[in-house]
Parts: C-alpha cells; sequence; structure tokens
C-alpha cells in the first residue's frame, strides 16, 4: 500500500523508527490474500507431476490388475510404450529395434504442468520411425474440463493429418492429490469428461483416446456408457489378459498389458495390425 507523498500524514510518519503497526497489518493481510489468490488461480501448484504418469495411481489402488475372467487373443498388434519426464531421455532407436511402432508421451497435467522431457520424447519417436501421441494425466477437481483440454492442445497435444500423430489421449485414474474421485458425483465427473471431449474435440477436430481402469470408470463415473462410441478406450490390465472392460466398449483400442518392460517399463498393444493403426493416425 503506496504512503502518501505529501500534507499531515507524511510528516506524521517522519522520524518515526520502522513501519507502523496498522499499516504492517495491512501490508501482512494483503500477502496472504494474495498468495491465496494465486494458488487458487494455478489450480494447485502440483506437488510431484513427475510422479504421476499413466497407471502409476492405478497400481497404487488396485494393485496387480491382471484379470482372468475374459480372455481376449488379438489376431494381430502393434507393440507400443508410454513415457513421462520420470523415463528421462528415452532411446528411441533402442526400442524401435525391439519392436515398439508407436509411442504416447506424457504432455501435460491440470493446467500448470507441462513435461520438461516433452520435446526429445515426442520428437525423438517421431524421429526414429514410430508413429507417436500425447496424453494428458486429468485432474478434475482443478479447473474445467474445457479449460484443461484448451491447455493440452496448447502444450504439446494437438493433431496434424501427417499420417504419425495419434489422436490425444486422456488419462483418468485415482487423485495423487485427494479423494479417489476428485469429490465429483458421477454425474459430475461424466459432466468434467464431456467437457473436455467437447473442447478437445472442436480444437483439433478429432475424437479425443480414454485411458482408464474398469474399476475407476464404474467407481468415478458410474460405469457411464456415454464415450463408448466415439472414443476409442485405452484399458491397463497387467497380465495375459485383458479381463472386463468398462463403460460398454466393445472392445479395447490400446491395452497397457505391463509396467516392467525391456528399456521403457509401460509396454502396450494396439488392438489392431499397423495399418490399423495407420488409419487411428491419419483420421
Amino acid at each position: 500500500m503506496p504512503l502518501p507523498r505529501s500534507g499531515p500524514s507524511r510528516r506524521a510518519l517522519s522520524g518515526t523508527v520502522g513501519t507502523p503497526a496498522v499499516l504492517l497489518t495491512a501490508i501482512a493481510l494483503l500477502l496472504t490474500l494474495s498468495g491465496t489468490a494465486q494458488a487458487q488461480g494455478e489450480g494447485e501448484r502440483l506437488a510431484h507431476p513427475e510422479k504421476d504418469w499413466m497407471g502409476s495411481t492405478i497400481r497404487a489402488h488396485e494393485g496387480d490388475t491382471r484379470d482372468s475372467s475374459s480372455s481376449r487373443t488379438l489376431a494381430a498388434s502393434v507393440e507400443g510404450v508410454d513415457v513421462s519426464s520420470h523415463n528421462g531421455g528415452v532411446p528411441w532407436s533402442t526400442l524401435y529395434k525391439q519392436g515398439v511402432r508407436f509411442a504416447y508421451v506424457k504432455a501435460t497435467e491440470g493446467t500448470s504442468y507441462t513435461n520438461p522431457k516433452f520435446a526429445q520424447q515426442y520428437n525423438g519417436s517421431y524421429k526414429s520411425g514410430m508413429i507417436r501421441g500425447s496424453y494428458h494425466f486429468a485432474l478434475p477437481s482443478n479447473s474445467s474440463g474445457a479449460a484443461q483440454a484448451n491447455y493440452f492442445v496448447s502444450h504439446g497435444g494437438g493433431w496434424s493429418r501427417d499420417g504419425k500423430t495419434l489422436p490425444g489421449a486422456l488419462d483418468l485414474e485415482y487423485n495423487p492429490y485427494g479423494s479417489a474421485c476428485y469429490g465429483k458425483s458421477a454425474k459430475a465427473m461424466v459432466d468434467w469428461i464431456s467437457d473436455f471431449a467437447k473442447t478437445y474435440r472442436a480444437r483439433t477436430s478429432r475424437h479425443m483416446v480414454i485411458y482408464t481402469s474398469t474399476t475407476w470408470w464404474k467407481k468415478c463415473t458410474g460405469n457411464s456408457t456415454k464415450f463408448s462410441a466415439t472414443s476409442p478406450l485405452w484399458i491397463p490390465s497387467w497380465g495375459s489378459s485383458v479381463g472386463s472392460l468398462p463403460g460398454g466398449w466393445p472392445f479395447q483400442t490400446f491395452w497397457q498389458y505391463t509396467s516392467t518392460g525391456n528399456t521403457v517399463g509401460d509396454r502396450n498393444r494396439f488392438n489392431g495390425a499397423l495399418s490399423r493403426l495407420k488409419v487411428l493416425a491419419t483420421g
């Protein structure tokens, strides 16, 4: 709060030592309010986004998610990986030699975090010959779906019809900072996802991929079937079987089948031949 520069008030302050107690109190109050507003505006300055990668909270909450109740044999499949900053600099040429043909890279989380390794991971996978895409770690309690979709698209989540860029994926899993469903009812969660989906499609012309576990989806969306006709499903199930699927999806498009693969742990399979993966990339 600026002090008056002339008149009696200025003369009254001259000759005092330090700042009057009333003014100190006012300054402290302003600083407190400013800090609170800044924290709220940022939707939390995230405590540990480097630890939030695709499936990290699913394993923490569900343990080994393998489900032998339903075995789904793939007639053809394409090997892929998903990576985030915790993987560091990824040796893409090594992975390509191992048969990996696609990669998804974490781009963003909430509306305040971008992956510091994104350029090396996203561009490196492309240059190695892989088809690549990016994903957003959702924090539905922090801000609207539209705000997070816009942040994602503006920070690496876009799409181009080059035949080598997959539609963006929305990573929906347990809240790493609080309650499992981010304090939302099933209806509120479905509305949030719809808000994200609508905005993402408006910005890119593509329907987003949804990554989620069957257990989380049932718990937090009431097993909504709203997205099964438009969004490809990406399911984690670390074992020999995909298991039961959520939300009316008749099949999975991607399957995260292990988190302990060679070179990069998180390994995935596309449910189809490479030619079909290229169709998904082309749109």
